[in-house]
């Protein structure tokens, strides 16, 4: 189906979504590049072939479904793949965090993703199939400190991945998310400017690196193609190994032989 090579990438002005909407367009799909930066994702988009620009805050139900319409009639289908990459953060301690940046969060990277997810999804469905990768965050599963709403609406867009799964796979729709984890880029890059920071992170990763663009972008493009059709409601972790290495962090005894806990 012409459809299938039809990608919609929110977020993609710059950072990880653009690097997911370059990975896709080399890949072969026609990608609309949207942002609520209209000029970066217009800027972005005359980098690649195949790409079309559209500007849209995805939090405004309203500004979706005009940018749908754009998008529909640019290509002349609904897009069967949809990256929500869109967010943002403010941080903040707990205790003196304001009301709209925690709300500001929460709308653009979980409710953002639904609206964008629903419009979408109805086109999807009715032409039987599709795919959809939310981004979700390291911090949906192991939260920052001061991070704001930032780890609440990562974990809250895990867990509609899963009810977006568990409700549009019978309907020929797959969805799954991806978790980036230490990436330098987007809003993470300016903590990797700092060279000692990053060797110091990179060094604490059981992979030996900290990631790039280019990781997670490689993780969508596979789960967006036909070589994931059985993968759906999974979380991939694209962190090298950081999840899973809380132990390497702890001072212990190396172990000695016999018995023991950990």
């Amino acid at each position: 189906m012409e459809e299938k090579r039809i990608a919609l990438v929110t977020g993609a002005a710059g950072g990880l979504g653009a690097a997911i909407a370059g990975r896709l367009c080399a890949d072969g799909y026609r990608v609309a590049i949207v942002d609520r930066d209209g000029e970066g994702a217009r800027a972005e988009a005359a980098r690649h072939g195949g790409a079309m620009a559209f500007a849209c805050d995805v939090a405004d139900e309203a500004s979706v479904g005009a940018m749908l319409e754009q998008v529909i009639a640019a290509f002349g289908a609904a897009p069967g793949a949809l990256v929500n990459n869109a967010g943002i953060v403010r941080f903040g301690d707990i205790l003196t965090h304001s009301v709209a940046d925690f709300r500001a969060v929460l709308e653009v990277n979980l409710i953002g993703a639904f609206i964008v997810s629903q419009a979408l999804a109805r086109h999807m469905v009715a032409r039987g199939g599709g795919a959809i990768v939310n981004i979700t965050s390291l911090n949906a599963f192991a939260p920052s400190p001061d991070a704001g709403a930032y780890p609440a609406a990562k974990a809250g867009l895990a867990k509609l991945t899963e009810q977006m799964a568990l409700s549009l796979g019978p309907r020929g729709v797959r969805v799954n998310s991806v978790a980036p984890g230490f990436i330098d880029a987007g809003m993470s890059t300016p903590i990797y400017r700092d060279a000692g920071v990053k060797a110091a992170r990179g060094a604490s990763v059981p992979a030996g690196r900290i990631g790039e663009a280019e990781d997670v972008a490689a993780a969508v493009a596979f789960l967006l193609s036909d070589e994931a059709s059985y993968i759906h409601a999974q979380h991939l972790l694209v962190d090298g190994g950081v999840f899973c290495s809380l132990k390497n962090q702890m001072p212990r005894k190396p172990p000695s032989g016999g018995e023991g806990r950990g």
